[in-house]
């Protein structure tokens, strides 16, 4: 009987593993549909997504490609866009870990109203900040800038992982700061030369949110960067779009490309991604 039961129990936990896989293949699937019918379309040729017949990979063409490098403002908005996610990137990890590690290592007078500053901050959509902002990027000279879309950008990345840099700081013992203290290293030296080493997985989760913050932003380009020359890659695919027409070709080679740079940067931090986000969480 019990032999019975164990060969039940082996059938039902076959069939379980079965459906658990079936069901894992066909959400991978879905999930990556829209990317390769994305990649499909950009290799149709001129206007051959417009045919009725569905065709999965007819006569394959770079043309898209060919007319986004060479008849659009493409490559200035790309490196626009590089330049104002690379500098951004920079800043935010440089200010969220030192912010983080200030609120985590020292006791200072209004140190708890700045994280509930950090805090509030991120409560409030971009919609309502956007007129604020505006008036302050003009009154500073600031508008079609790459300095102020860069602050714009800033005021969304670095209050979030600040907090996520000192949760980060606090998981890492006190005693290794003050063994560098001892050693004769400043507290500066401390930081950079003992802690935050140890906290590279979460400044790459930090270099991570803040270059997606500035890579794929629309909302504050559109506003803040009124120039054609100084439009960035989300700002300037908008061209691509008419009041009854849409080039489908452009559309999609141009973002087959926007999404490299991402991508090779996901590769490149992906194995500190998982680290960097749990780490920490416990802690308050």
């Amino acid at each position: 009987m019990s032999a019975i039961t164990a060969a039940r129990g082996g059938r039902r936990s076959r069939l379980s593993s079965l459906l658990l896989h079936g069901t894992l293949i066909a959400a991978s699937l879905v999930s990556i549909f829209p990317v390769v019918w994305l990649v499909l379309t950009s290799l149709k040729p001129r206007d051959g997504w417009l045919s009725t017949e569905l065709q999965i990979f007819n006569q394959p063409s770079l043309g898209n490609y060919a007319r986004v490098l060479g008849a659009t403002e493409f490559p200035t908005w790309l490196l626009n866009s590089l330049l104002t996610a690379g500098l951004t990137t920079v800043m935010g990890v440089l200010l969220a870990s030192t912010t983080g590690y200030a609120l985590s290592r020292y006791s200072f007078p209004g140190r708890r109203g700045t994280m509930w500053l950090l805090l509030v901050t991120q409560m409030f959509p971009m919609a309502i900040l956007i007129v604020p902002l505006y008036n302050l990027m003009a009154a500073l000279g600031l508008l079609n800038q790459v300095a102020g879309l860069i602050i714009a950008y800033m005021t969304i990345a670095v209050p979030f992982c600040a907090w996520m840099m000192k949760s980060y700081f606090d998981s890492i013992p006190r005693e290794i700061d003050q063994a560098g203290l001892i050693d004769g290293l400043t507290p500066f030296g401390a930081f950079w030369r003992l802690v935050l080493p140890l906290a590279r997985p979460s400044l790459a989760v930090t270099g991570f949110y803040c270059f997606m913050t500035a890579w794929g932003e629309v909302a504050y380009a559109s506003v803040f960067m009124s120039q054609q020359e100084k439009r960035t890659l989300g700002v300037g695919l908008q061209s691509f779009i008419g009041q009854n027409w849409s080039d489908w070709g452009l559309l999609t080679a141009s973002a087959v490309m926007i999404a490299v740079p991402a991508a090779v940067v996901f590769l490149l931090i992906q194995r500190h991604l998982v680290a960097g986000l749990t780490s920490g969480a416990t802690k308050s």
